[in-house]
């Protein structure tokens, strides 16, 4: 044997382990870094990450995902829970109860509320605000089922007085105008429930209200006998008000 040749090929050997480790390293941290796995330590080594090389830019400190987002200011109206009470006197209506519940205008639970003789005020995502706030204050009840408290609301005129008692505080709303709503028409229902009546993507100023009931008789009389699943024909009329007076305290209060 000549050492002039064996000592070349053990150094030889040597470097191939050496370069054979620092590549495998290698390869196991690229594919850690690319499928998001982590990475297990070898024995003996610490777990934390290095420390970064000196004058090296550190990493931003982010919250987690799961942090609570600041709170938002209290919404008087969500959830609402007082029961109101609406008056107009131009039609003898006095004190109608109305039951908040979070849904939209003549869905089934809006239509369960009004079959008990009441009317009912949607909040939520897809209703509307409470008394005296900014933005469109909802109200259907039936015309002729249920006592049909709303019987005479299609007279009602320019100028009449709405009045809602909510919490021991009176609002005056003044009616301005008037709707018709289509329930065939999704682009109709969106203007009877935007923040303002009849205009969707408005952002609204005011604080306005909108008083729905059915408009059977006109659609028989013109042989229009649509129904829905909850028996609505398939027109209601909405008379449109404004707050006309900043709210008072009831009477007795």
């Amino acid at each position: 044997m000549h050492l002039s040749r064996a000592v070349p090929a053990a150094l030889a050997g040597a470097l191939l382990v050496v370069l054979a480790g620092c590549s495998t390293g290698a390869a196991d941290t690229t594919d850690a870094l690319r499928t998001g796995a982590t990475a297990t330590p070898a024995a003996g080594t610490a777990s934390e990450p290095p420390s970064p090389a000196p004058g090296a830019a550190k990493e931003p400190v982010r919250a987690p995902a799961t942090s609570t987002p600041s709170a938002e200011p209290a919404d008087r109206t969500t959830p609402r829970t007082e029961t109101a009470l609406l008056s107009i006197p131009a039609i003898g209506l006095e004190d109608l109860r109305v039951v908040p519940y979070e849904g939209t205008t003549d869905d089934w639970p809006g239509t369960r509320i009004q079959n008990r003789g009441v009317g009912a005020s949607p909040y939520g995502a897809n209703g509307g605000v409470g008394p005296g706030d900014v933005g469109n204050y909802l109200v259907t009840a039936h015309r002729l089922s249920a006592g049909g408290p709303l019987r005479d609301l299609p007279s009602l005129k320019n100028g009449d007085s709405v009045i809602v008692e909510e919490d021991g505080l009176v609002y005056e709303y003044e009616i301005t105008g008037t709707r018709q709503t289509s329930f065939r028409s999704d682009s109709s229902l969106a203007a009877q429930r935007a923040p303002v009546p009849g205009k969707p993507g408005e952002k609204p100023t005011q604080a306005m209200i909108t008083v729905s009931t059915c408009a059977t008789p006109e659609d028989d009389a013109a042989g229009n006998f649509w129904r829905d699943d909850r028996h609505n024909p398939e027109h209601r009329i909405d008379k449109i008000g404004v707050l006309k007076k900043a709210p008072t305290p009831a009477a007795g209060d």
